[in-house]
């Protein structure tokens, strides 16, 4: 569903391509620390199995952690029709529809594919946003099921923080395991590494995660064919979830990149789980032809 006007696609597999990179190197550097092959060998194992349990299991980890409950058609006809619609339009199956009991303004979707995916609006944007600018919402969630950004989102985030995990065990357990032995160099290197790997690996993940925001607002006004009700709603989630924040809550941290806006207010900088709300309106608006 990618447009032809952004190359974000091949952004997204370069900076998945880094962070690969970044724990193979921390692999080999412990091989050569520790004269043992085996690390490796482990660590691409582990960044697979961590992927991919986050990945099989993105649905239910996702709605627990925010305490949503599966809505029925009567509860929430508005949702049912309009992603009932734009389901069909996609020519894709119908997903299970949640509402979190929070009265901050914001929405996600997850699921490892359209067969098994979730899509969940907080009690406050359901207030929030009228019918059309729930549409552009909704529309923007269901093309990051159909774009596959759950399976991206899980890769990115498994590696960084088996990278964070075995940077903090390295540095507080093995940093002085090998002083003995000559092999300073090496050991240097291993040091820097589990440094500044985690914040490499952070910033990547970031980065990862707003590429894909631009590529859901751009697939969701396609699918939508209503670009500025999706321009529309994000201005007023701007102003929503700054007045409306979620507390910092550890259940909810690894959900939040996976909100159309940032759930805990602005944040500019490298370590944002989004882009500016500016640019994207601003993108919304060229697509309509502003």
């Amino acid at each position: 569903m990618h447009g032809t006007n952004h190359h974000n696609g091949l952004k997204t597999a370069v900076l998945l391509g880094v962070m690969w990179g970044l724990l193979i190197l921390i692999g080999y550097l412990l091989a050569q620390w520790t004269r043992s092959s085996v690390w490796f060998l482990i660590m691409p194992l582990i960044g697979v199995a961590q992927t991919a349990y986050s990945y099989w299991n993105s649905d239910r980890i996702a709605v627990r952690s925010m305490g949503a409950v599966e809505v029925t058609e009567a509860q929430a006809p508005a949702m049912y029709r309009i992603v009932r619609e734009l389901s069909a339009t996609a020519g894709q199956p119908m997903p299970r529809l949640y509402v979190a009991p929070t009265m901050s303004p914001n929405a996600f979707a997850t699921g490892r594919d359209p067969a098994h995916a979730a899509v969940c609006c907080t009690q406050g944007i359901l207030q929030l946003l009228n019918e059309r600018e729930l549409r552009g919402v909704l529309g923007h969630e269901l093309s990051h099921v159909y774009n596959r950004d759950i399976l991206t989102g899980s890769i990115a985030a498994g590696i960084a923080g088996i990278i964070s995990s075995v940077a903090t065990m390295f540095f507080w357990l093995g940093g002085g395991a090998r002083r003995d032995r000559d092999d300073g160099a090496s050991g240097l290197a291993l040091l820097l590494m589990v440094l500044l790997a985690p914040l490499a690996a952070s910033v990547t993940q970031f980065a990862v995660s707003r590429t894909r925001e631009y590529d859901a607002d751009h697939d969701g006004a396609i699918l939508t064919n209503d670009p500025l009700a999706l321009a529309s709603a994000l201005g007023k989630l701007e102003s929503g979830v700054s007045r409306v924040p979620m507390g910092r809550d550890p259940r909810v941290e690894p959900v939040s990149a996976m909100m159309i806006a940032n759930p805990f207010g602005r944040l500019r900088s490298l370590f944002s789980t989004h882009p500016p709300m500016a640019d994207r309106i601003a993108r919304l608006e060229e697509m309509a032809g502003y």
